[in-house]
């Protein structure tokens, strides 16, 4: 990738870039545009120029950017109570919890702060089922997870990865994991022949992989195969769920219900970090107090904000919507006729294209054109472009952004 250094930058933007470059840790390579404010599906630079934003924060800005009604909610709270911790009870928690697990059909709710943390929480909560409930001996429990997955960047999640650019350098890591491909039930189905596998972790949709959909019938058929093995089915929505494959949960595409959801990012509207790890009482009640928590997960202001974010996905219908701008955004796209796209892919508004290089320009040359001409999107793994814009998003303006990546695309072909 190129350094950042761009000619089309303001002095005020280059000054505020080399800021983060001098004071903070280089653990991310941001496309160069320093942002200031954001509305709906837009953002605007420090210069003022506005831009679709086609990231969404990773999907953490579904309901799209400071969506009034829970930015309403977390400045009423803000000034009431923001944190008690858990060694007390507060005014807030409970009411949520009870909204929550009726809106997604659990039991009960483990809350957390990241998405990475309600991943962590989900593979302890298998690991206590494993030995408590399902009499693995202690120590023993494995988890099945999938080749190109991305569950975060905690030692346990890169533990899970087959991405060098996350484990590599961090050793040693957390035994007990089998490795299988995606995509292949057959690989499932050989791997749940060890009677310790206590765990199925998988993303109905690889989205860092580059949204990587797997077959119709996969995610069912992996189901029935932890079923038949009792083995616990873990569902990461961290970035697919909340409505962006255009149903509530990406599971929900083929009915399945995971014994352990875990969800994060638009669990907030992108206003605050909230995670959370739902399941029933069976597998739930087997970790005691103690075994697990978190000095802000299920904070008070936590607990408001989350319950708007999710009463807007409901009340603007934007599961709904997600499935319909979804199908014409894609249908638009195989109308541009360029040698660099290979591939088109995705479910409701979580898409990407597979960029073939031409000439020496790769998808980064794309996103920065597209940066250029008002549309915002990041590479994941050189050569791949997500296009995951905010669920708020209409049809009008899915058409004027198709003309500004058409644009783009077509510059360099």
């Amino acid at each position: 990738m190129s350094e950042v250094i761009d000619t089309t930058l303001s002095a005020k933007s280059m000054e505020l870039i080399e800021l983060e470059s001098k004071y903070g840790a280089h653990n991310y390579h941001p496309l160069p545009v320093v942002l200031s404010k954001g509305e709906g599906v837009y953002v605007w630079d420090v210069d003022g120029k506005r831009y679709y934003d086609f990231l969404s924060a990773y999907s953490a800005v579904n309901q799209g950017h400071c969506h009034p009604k829970i930015i309403g909610a977390m400045v009423e709270q803000a000034k009431k109570l923001t944190l008690t911790s858990r060694a007390f009870y507060n005014d807030s928690l409970g009411a949520y919890e009870k909204y929550v697990t009726q809106f997604f059909g659990y039991d009960k709710i483990l809350p957390m702060n990241s998405g990475a943390e309600g991943d962590e929480t989900a593979i302890k909560l298998c690991r206590k089922w494993a030995y408590t409930k399902k009499g693995i001996k202690e120590n023993e429990a494995k988890i099945i997870c999938c080749e190109n997955n991305f569950h975060g960047r905690t030692i346990m999640a890169i533990s899970l990865s087959t991405d060098p650019d996350s484990y590599a350098g961090f050793g040693p890591f957390v035994p007990g994991i089998i490795k299988i491909p995606y995509n292949d039930l057959g690989a499932l189905e050989k791997a749940l022949q060890d009677p310790n596998v206590a765990g199925f972790l998988v993303e109905p949709i690889q989205g860092e992989a580059g949204v990587f959909v797997p077959d119709d019938g996969y995610l069912a058929g992996a189901y029935k195969l932890c079923k038949s093995k009792n083995v616990l089915f873990i569902a990461d929505e961290v970035q697919t769920g909340i409505a962006r494959t255009g149903r509530l949960l990406a599971c929900d595409h083929e009915n399945v219900k995971p014994d352990i959801l875990i969800l994060g990012k638009a669990l907030s509207g992108g206003v605050y970090p909230i995670s959370a790890a739902l399941a029933n009482d069976d597998i739930m009640l087997c970790i005691k107090p103690g075994e697990h928590g978190s000095t802000f997960g299920g904070n008070p202001l936590a607990a408001k904000v989350a319950v708007a974010a999710l009463q807007v996905i409901k009340d603007e219908k934007l599961a709904e919507n997600s499935e319909k701008m979804g199908k014409i955004f894609r249908n638009e796209l195989k109308k541009i006729d360029s040698p660099m796209i290979e591939i088109i892919r995705g479910k409701g508004l979580l898409n990407a294209i597979v960029i073939k290089p031409i000439k020496g320009k790769t998808a980064w040359d794309v996103c920065l054109k597209m940066r250029d001409n008002g549309l915002l999107a990041k590479p994941t793994h050189d050569n791949i472009i997500r296009f995951a814009p905010p669920l708020v998003i209409n049809e009008a303006q899915i058409m004027e952004t198709i003309g500004i990546i058409k644009k783009s695309i077509l510059a360099f072909s």
